[in-house]
């Protein structure tokens, strides 16, 4: 059962992975950070394919497979961040970030005087 699965599992992780390239290069709004997060991610969701596989090939093999709860966690990939990684946003992009900052509107003076009046004197 699992040599049916994994082809079809691994044709759909290359393809998705293709695909979020594709999206990656088009959205160039998103820091380098989360682009290589999110392919590290893909990448080692495809290493897990490839080791599952390898692991189905030895299956009668003498050697143990060991669980995720027993394999030692890798850390997780630390990226540097810096004004490098930030977009260049050029002002015809976005015509509404430099347009004139619109007026706050008049404070009504006489906000006091709609109120209904209070009855009695408050402080005694």
């Amino acid at each position: 059962q699992v040599s049916r699965i994994l082809p079809r599992i691994k044709e759909s992780m290359n393809a998705t992975l293709e695909a979020e390239v594709l999206t990656r290069s088009s959205h160039s709004s998103r820091t380098s950070y989360a682009i290589a997060s999110d392919l590290s991610e893909m990448e080692l969701k495809k290493i897990l394919i490839e080791k599952m596989e390898g692991n189905n090939e030895s299956a009668f093999a003498e050697e143990p497979v060991q669980t995720t709860c027993q394999m030692e966690e890798t850390p997780h990939p630390v990226f540097k961040t810096g004004a490098d990684d930030q977009p260049i946003v050029q002002t015809s992009q976005h015509p509404e970030w430099s347009s004139q900052p619109r007026k706050p509107p008049s404070p009504d003076r006489a906000w006091n005087t709609t109120l209904p009046a209070a009855q009695g004197d408050a402080q005694s």
